[in-house]
């Protein structure tokens, strides 16, 4: 398994589901966008959510979440919900470790698609999935979540943050900081207030956890932005700055949502910046 610093680095595919193609792009043309991520038949493209699980200094940290399994029928069909490959618990499962085992949650931020798996169902009631784990959220946006804005309220359901705020788990961060050796947060603000990405890095390599700056490597195109942002043009100006940042420095990224490319790096070319060609986080 790869390794970055003291952590040992498992991919975690929690599931895939479907957004319409249209606001995943926002202002770029179906023509265009198409021939990247190709849709169905109502218009959603197919999208991956992919975690990143870090094992070593004695902790168990886990990157999102993904959807969980708190939907109804209405729901998974809005949504395409699709568990059949692919499940949070199964992944984990299959990495070796179990819900119990996760020290730590760090929650780029609380739409359902990134921040459902922190909770379920047992029973009539609601509770933390784990129950051992710390999780890890920007304080501004917990606060932009629980009070959310028209545009964002079907985002921010109450059964994924009211067991989080019950549960005495939640540690709230001000700012961009260090939270392990060589684990960063870093805020950014365009796509929702205080989305958190994740850099791991050591002396030889730096991997970025890129969330929904850059849901996926069709998104690395300046005005390629989802029509789901609360402030594009605060996205633009961020894309661009973390984009130089990343090609100057080497860095390679992990996209949550491509269904293809889970790790790519980056390079210039005249039509701005590209990533290399894909490959598995095994391959990093």
């Amino acid at each position: 398994m790869p390794r970055i610093g003291p952590y040992t680095l498992h991919t975690i595919e929690t599931g895939r589901f479907g957004l319409d193609g249209g606001a995943m792009f926002g202002i770029i043309p179906k023509p265009l966008w198409e021939r990247r991520i190709a849709p169905d038949a109502r218009n959603r493209i197919p999208l991956n959510m992919r975690c990143l699980l870090l094992e070593g200094e004695g902790r168990v940290i886990l990157i999102d979440d993904g959807l969980g399994d708190k939907y109804d029928d209405k729901f998974a069909d809005i949504y395409a919900v699709d568990y059949s490959e692919m499940e949070l618990h199964r992944s984990l499962r299959a990495a070796g470790f179990d819900a119990s085992d996760v020290t730590d949650v760090i929650l780029t931020h609380l739409h359902f698609d990134h921040a459902g798996g922190s909770t379920r169902r047992e029973g009539d009631r609601l509770k933390v999935t784990f129950e051992n784990a710390r999780h890890h959220v920007q304080r501004k946006h917990w606060e932009w979540a629980m009070h959310p804005n028209a545009r964002e309220r079907a985002s921010f359901l109450k059964e994924n943050l009211e067991p989080l705020a019950a549960s005495g788990q939640l540690h709230l961060l001000d700012g961009d900081a260090e939270l392990f050796p060589g684990v960063e947060v870093l805020t950014v603000n365009g796509h929702t207030e205080a989305q958190q990405l994740v850099k791991v890095s050591d002396a030889e390599k730096t991997l970025v956890f890129a969330a929904d700056l850059l849901p996926t490597t069709a998104h690395l195109g300046l005005p390629w932005i989802m029509a789901y942002d609360v402030r594009p043009l605060v996205t633009l100006s961020e894309k661009e700055a973390f984009l130089e940042a990343a090609v100057e420095g080497g860095w390679r990224l992990f996209f949550e949502h491509d269904p293809e490319t889970a790790v790519a790096g980056l390079r210039r070319t005249a039509r701005g910046v590209a990533a290399t060609e894909g490959r598995p986080l095994s391959e990093l």
